[in-house]
């Protein structure tokens, strides 16, 4: 294996530019100049955009760059100590301390390896230090490659200046360091407490926590090692499980049995969250246990001495208990926006499959198969077809398929609404909701209704503290009995008639479309998909397109026409925008030239999310142009009938799209217009200047001299 860094790669004390960009762009240049990138552009381009998804700053003026690149020949570290710092949107300051890594497209184990490692290891006090203090570019080298276990050295030196052996300063982040007044030393870093600074209120406490994040890399580690020594500071005894990408180790029972309290620092789902039944807990998302853990460990202890403060809610020691949210994480408005879209995402599949299916079996039998499968079924069999011929067999198999599938959109969605806000409690009471909205022709609004009816019902049962030989039974008898009882219910006997009533109108009103009333529809549900790209707007005009679908048959097309007018719709951000930065490159920086190279394919396969790059570097001028090439391409395809029995697949489902050339047209007429407005507001604005200060800053990158 190659040398990950080399002197080569370090530059040290130099002024890299006064934006990260820029300094990006210095490191960038950096790795192909030493052979180890093909391009600078691309490699470039690639590590902007990861940038600009979510920042790589992390406390203590330190910066972790990264990326995959297919420019990138061989995994390189770059490591440059900035004078003058530079501002990385850190709270706690700009940073001097920047890593950048670099690895090949295909090399994702030696990536993330390489970072979770580095990650860990800049969450050490010392090692940081021994980075600050270090005179030259080979003394960088040895330092590094001792901490990641590459050289011959098995742990950093300690930094210059500090005692031989000395431990006060060891193993302690720059994040959990001492309050301001305790002072910093001369490089930044924050100061170790002494013993004389280290509480003792805390001592004997037991805590333990879970991080996670969703790459499970990075941040997962470096907040549990946080938490750790921001525990040790406090005298406070604090056991972490990390649940990153190589999977986890679970904390012993009887240690969370012991435990006061426990911390949740993630960004997604805790697994097994039900172990920690009835425990006080603090839930933040995982950076903050690198910006403030000393202050989420005092939230927890508070929390553990305060009777009224959040628990851990489900039954302690059941595996299907509640589990889903602790109180006051999310306000009731949030959680049900999350639950509606955890339904739809459930739901997908189904469509998709359903959809399918039936379209193929469309085009081997014809769409009458529709009238004669169930008859073709039930008296010829593969080994004798009787009067049926094989094509008509095989496509009244296929259309049964398709049709049973799509039979459980209804009970999916409601099913898996009722789990987003109830866990596994509410999936068999949301289940058999949706069957109910499906018996009443309530359709999806029905099944949303009854998901959430049967979701509340059985988070409010989930929530009394029981006896544990009753909280062993709540989870898989009582609470499913009871919110059934409730939410079908109220479908039956209250709720399901007016609800199927809406729905036959709202089915006639569509099916009955023609000249302005579809072209309006049409250019409103545009209009929301090229709004926020992929955001809540986007995904309400998505959702009432896929789960419609669910009642669309031979003679009502509706359903098909909206939802190919939203795939169309959605495919004309990424497309209008690369075709801008194509033919209007003077506008464009050398990144988002690249990403438009990205947004041809992602705009094609109805990725609408390829666009937003653009729209975070000028929304201003981006999301108009998006809205209104949107509104275009939707008015032209469901004015024209264009229909897709499948809510996704972009070009990937044209064999199956219906009048496929208008919604071609459709496509290509909305891209030219997103692609023309946005040109024409970015020459308005004068984009093309800021476009030439960030090529003369990217050459200037190219040029920097090689560092002795």
């Amino acid at each position: 294996m190659s040398e990950l860094i080399t002197p080569d790669l370090v530059s040290l004390d130099q002024d890299l530019g006064e934006d990260k960009e820029t300094v990006i762009g210095q490191l960038a240049a950096l790795v192909q100049r030493t052979g180890r990138a093909e391009q600078l552009d691309g490699l470039l381009a690639d590590a902007i955009a990861r940038e600009n998804k979510t920042a790589t700053s992390i406390p203590g003026g330190i910066a972790i760059p990264h990326c995959r690149s297919t420019a990138v020949l061989e995994p390189t570290l770059v490591m440059a100590r900035l004078d003058p710092k530079v501002d990385w949107g850190a709270k706690d300051g700009p940073a001097d301390l920047v890593f950048f890594i670099a690895a090949p497209e295909g090399a994702d184990q030696t990536h993330l390896k390489l970072l979770a490692k580095l990650a860990r290891s800049l969450m050490k006090k010392e090692f940081v230090a021994s980075l600050r203090a270090a005179r030259s570019e080979q003394e960088v080298v040895r330092i590094v490659d001792g901490t990641l276990g590459l050289g011959p050295d098995t742990e950093a030196p300690p930094a210059e200046g500090s005692a031989a052996g000395s431990t006060a300063a060891a193993a302690v982040p720059a994040s959990v360091g001492t309050r301001t007044d305790t002072g910093t030393d001369a490089d930044g870093a924050a100061a170790a407490p002494t013993a004389a600074e280290t509480p003792a209120a805390h001592t004997g406490r037991k805590i333990v926590a879970v991080t996670a994040c969703p790459t499970g890399i990075a941040h997962t580690y470096m907040a549990a090692d946080g938490l750790t020594y921001a525990a040790e500071e406090m005298g406070v005894e604090l056991e972490v499980e990390t649940q990153g990408s190589a999977g986890f180790t679970k904390l012993d029972p009887a240690t969370i049995a012991a435990a006061t309290a426990v911390i949740f620092a993630t960004d997604v789902d805790v697994r097994d969250r039900s172990r920690f039944a009835g425990k006080p807990v603090v839930a933040s998302p995982v950076k903050r246990a690198i910006d403030e853990p000393k202050v989420m460990i005092e939230e927890a202890l508070a929390n553990a001495e305060n009777p009224n403060g959040p628990r851990v809610q489900g039954a302690a020691g059941a595996d299907t208990a509640q589990a889903s949210s602790t109180s006051g994480q999310d306000g009731w408005g949030t959680r049900i926006r999350k639950a509606v879209m955890t339904g739809v995402s459930y739901m997908i599949p189904f469509v998709a499959a359903g959809g399918l299916l039936i379209a193929l079996g469309f085009m081997i039998a014809g769409a009458g198969v529709a009238d004669v499968a169930d008859d073709v079924l039930g008296t010829s069999t593969l080994w004798n077809l009787g009067d049926a011929t094989i094509a008509l067999y095989l496509g009244a198999v296929l259309f049964k398929m398709g049709a049973l599938a799509i039979g459980l959109l209804v009970p999916a969605l409601a099913g898996y609404i009722a789990y987003g806000l109830a866990d596994r409690p509410g999936i068999a009471p949301g289940f058999a909701a949706g069957l109910v909205a499906n018996f009443m022709g309530a359709g999806f609004l029905g099944g949303i209704v009854g998901g959430l009816l049967a979701g509340l019902a059985a988070y409010w049962l989930a929530q009394p503290r029981l006896p544990r030989w009753l909280g062993s039974l709540m989870p898989v008898v009582v609470i499913p009995l009871l919110a059934t009882l409730f939410s079908s219910g109220l479908l039956l006997l209250v709720l399901g008639g007016p609800i199927a009533t809406f729905m036959l109108w709202l089915t006639e009103w569509l099916s009955g479309m023609t000249g302005a009333s579809a072209l309006a529809l049409g250019a409103i549900l545009g209009l929301m998909m090229g709004a926020d790209l992929g955001g809540p707007i986007n995904k309400v005009a998505y959702t009432f397109a896929a789960a419609g679908l669910g009642a669309a048959t031979v003679a009502n097309t509706a359903p098909q026409e909206i939802m190919a007018a939203v795939i169309a719709a959605g495919m004309v951000p990424p497309l209008g925008l690369a075709l801008a930065s194509l033919v209007g490159k003077r506008y464009f920086t050398v990144a988002e030239q690249e990403n438009g190279k990205a947004a041809w394919l992602l705009g094609a396969s109805f990725i609408s999310e390829g666009a937003i790059p653009f729209a975070a570097a000028d929304p201003l001028r981006v999301l108009p142009s998006t809205m209104v090439g949107g509104a275009v391409a939707g008015a032209i395809s469901l004015s024209a009938g264009a229909l897709s029995p499948a809510p996704h697949g972009g070009v990937w489902i044209l064999p199956l799209i219906g009048n496929p050339l208008m919604f071609l047209l459709a496509v290509v007429v909305g891209t030219v217009v997103t692609a023309a407005v946005v040109v024409a507001l970015k020459h308005v604005g004068g984009a093309h200047g800021r476009v030439a200060d960030a090529t003369r800053s990217r050459e200037d990158a190219a040029a920097v001299p090689t560092t002795a």
